[in-house]
Order: structure tokens, then C-alpha cells, then sequence
């Protein structure tokens, strides 16, 4: 006994039609998931994630350029006001921005043989924004500082 199919026509404009309404819908969903930018929301969900949220401003300086004419290398340096000692010691220090499109920049471990707790380093901003750091201690304990680093176009001002 033989079977007989009827073969389904699919004309190359229905299959083009599927196409681009599946092009358009993952194009809408990639655009909807994540924006361009964090927010200082996002940084601080970043902080609550690494157990480094509630922290105390008191301890942390961030330092860096009141305007940066080029964000593409921004120099920022973030110190610590803590001894490093074998008993009291700045375990991680966890440094975030609110403009770029991650909220973690860098995260920076030290240990008492690390002498000081004192990092540089640099970063690319897209946009004037705040770069926030927390100062993870030996007993668990928090502290944070920030600091608003506004970005020319060009050097042009903005």
C-alpha cells in the first residue's frame, strides 16, 4: 500500500513575511532586555549581589578628574582610610559606575602584604557619571565613597 501526500505550497513571500516578523520580534526583545546604560538601581543591585550593599560613606575616596576631555582613559584612584594589618585589613574593593552599560568596573582583592589600601587604575565613560566604590573589610563590614566625573565631547565641553 503506497500513501499518497499532497505537498504544501509555501510561496517565497509567505516564507520572507515569517522571516521578517521573526527579524522584527528578536530584534524587539534583544532592544528590551537591557538598557544602553546602568542605573544607579543597577549599581545598586550590583552591590547587593556581591554582599557589599548598606555600606557606610565614610573611609573611601574616589578620586579622579572634575572633567575628563577624554573618557576613552579616565585615571581614578581609590584610597582607603584603613590600617593593613594581620587584624584589621580592606579584604575586596568593588568599584562601579552608573553610565556604562555594566555596572562593575573593577574589583580589586588585597590582603595586609598589599601595604596600603590604595588602587589605581582607568576606566571608560560614555557619559558624565558617578563612579561608586565600597570598601569590603576582613570583618564584613562596608564602607563607600564616590565621586561625579563629567565627560566632554570631544573636548568640547558638556
Amino acid at each position: 500500500m503506497t500513501k499518497v501526500t499532497e505537498k504544501s505550497k509555501l510561496s517565497r513571500r509567505d516564507v520572507l513575511k515569517v522571516a521578517g516578523v521573526g527579524t522584527v520580534a528578536a530584534m524587539g526583545a534583544a532592544t528590551l532586555a537591557r538598557s544602553a546604560h546602568a542605573t544607579p538601581a543597577d549599581v545598586d543591585a550590583y552591590f547587593k549581589n556581591v554582599k557589599a550593599a548598606g555600606a557606610k560613606a565614610s573611609k573611601v575616596t574616589v578620586d579622579g578628574p572634575e572633567i575628563a576631555e577624554n573618557g576613552n582613559t579616565v585615571p581614578v584612584e581609590v584610597s582607603v582610610d584603613a590600617p593593613m594589618t594581620d587584624k584589621e585589613y580592606v579584604k575586596t574593593i568593588f568599584v562601579a559606575a552608573e553610565g556604562n552599560p555594566s555596572p562593575e568596573v573593577i574589583t580589586f582583592n588585597l590582603t595586609p602584604a598589599s601595604g596600603s589600601a590604595r588602587v589605581k587604575f582607568r576606566v571608560r565613560l560614555a557619559t558624565t557619571q558617578k563612579i561608586r566604590a565600597v570598601a569590603m573589610m576582613n570583618d564584613g563590614r562596608t564602607f563607600t565613597g564616590e565621586k561625579e566625573i563629567k565627560v566632554t565631547i570631544g573636548g568640547c565641553g558638556g
